[in-house]
């Protein structure tokens, strides 16, 4: 009677988990952990992470891969996928990621109330938790911040052969012309890019400090790059990469316009989370005002939650007017902007 007994109760278990299997999400353990896969690799994010274990006693479990890496694995896992939360840098890799149904909607009053609506999913899906400003550094020996106007002005005759920029492949670029694109339309965002591609001072190559480096050597006279490269460049233990923060000026471009193109990192949570709530907390952390003074003062980015001021160092760069486009518009355009680069021959 006792093994007819243990039969049953195995077989119950084996239907149990087949027909767990087949659902949408397969049952795991309760656990107090976060698992996280992030892009992102500064010791400022592990800090934080340790900060957030300390308070809540969550362990955080990171894997970090490229963006393009972590969209894939999570694709390739399915609903088996241990993902609580995916975090990477550039919005259209948020909205790629939301589109291949990999985020789930989330409703939380924090992140609601203190992310802006233009910085986030109009689904909650995704949050942005740092901006970035893609902006114009100057050579200060050669340039004058007053010869400088705005991101369609870089196709004018005056800046031939004297721009440096990074490849298109490059998702800031891409999300740079996509932000054109929006704003615009596609014939006005190809003929930027043709535009800047005649000016450029040589073929793209090197990422944004190598656009400055190159930029303070003489090989062209202004760079399309981010702003925290500048504050990465300026805070090195390099002293040449030292100087090359030191030798170049902070330009917002737009400014009497749309305002000038920002970016963000951000972080959604994962469609199959099996520790969601866990997730939620750990997203309203990284936005509270403790972890975002950690962002703006060690990896000198851009606060999103508004009562939080930029550091010290992004406050002597001033103040300037932040294009506000829906960034769920740089995922949208995103493959047009591809496009475009490649007809025009940006490599």
């Amino acid at each position: 009677m006792k093994k007819l007994f243990l039969a049953s109760l195995v077989t119950v278990l084996m239907v149990s988990c087949k027909k767990t299997t087949n659902d949408k999400q397969v049952a795991r353990p309760v656990v107090q952990e976060v698992n996280v896969y992030t892009h992102r690799h500064y010791p400022a994010d592990q800090n934080l992470f340790n900060t957030f274990e300390t308070q809540t006693g969550i362990k955080v479990n990171v894997v970090n891969a490229s963006a393009d890496e972590l969209i894939q694995k999570m694709t390739q896992e399915g609903n088996r996928s241990p993902a609580d939360v995916l975090i990477t840098v550039d919005a259209g890799r948020l909205v790629r990621a939301a589109n291949s149904d990999l985020l789930q909607s989330i409703n939380s009053e924090i992140l609601n109330t203190t992310v802006p609506s233009y910085l986030r999913d109009e689904n909650n899906r995704w949050f942005a938790l740092t901006k970035r400003a893609r902006i114009i550094a100057y050579s200060k020996d050669r340039v004058k911040p007053e010869q400088l106007s705005t991101y369609e002005d870089l196709g004018a005759n005056v800046w031939n052969k004297k721009i440096l920029v990074r490849s298109s492949g490059n998702i800031y670029n891409q999300s740079l012309l996509a932000s054109i694109i929006a704003h615009t339309d596609e014939a006005t965002a190809k003929n930027w890019a043709e535009q800047v591609l005649n000016n450029m001072a040589r073929a793209p190559k090197g990422n944004d400090r190598d656009q400055v480096k190159a930029v303070v050597a003489g090989e062209g006279d202004i760079a399309i790059v981010n702003t925290y490269y500048i504050g990465k460049l300026l805070n090195s233990k390099d002293p040449e990469e030292i100087k090359a923060g030191q030798g170049v000026g902070i330009f917002f471009p737009n400014q009497q316009g749309r305002g000038t193109h920002i970016n963000i990192s951000g972080a959604g949570v994962a469609k199959y989370a099996p520790n969601k709530a866990n997730a939620i907390k750990f997203l309203e952390f990284l936005v509270s005002k403790e972890a975002q003074k950690v962002f703006a003062n060690t990896n000198y980015e851009y606060p999103v939650n508004p009562e939080v001021p930029a550091s010290s160092l992004l406050e002597s760069w001033g103040t300037f007017k932040e294009d506000k486009l829906n960034l769920s518009a740089l995922g949208e355009h995103n493959k047009k902007a591809v496009i475009l680069f490649d007809q025009v021959g940006w490599k």
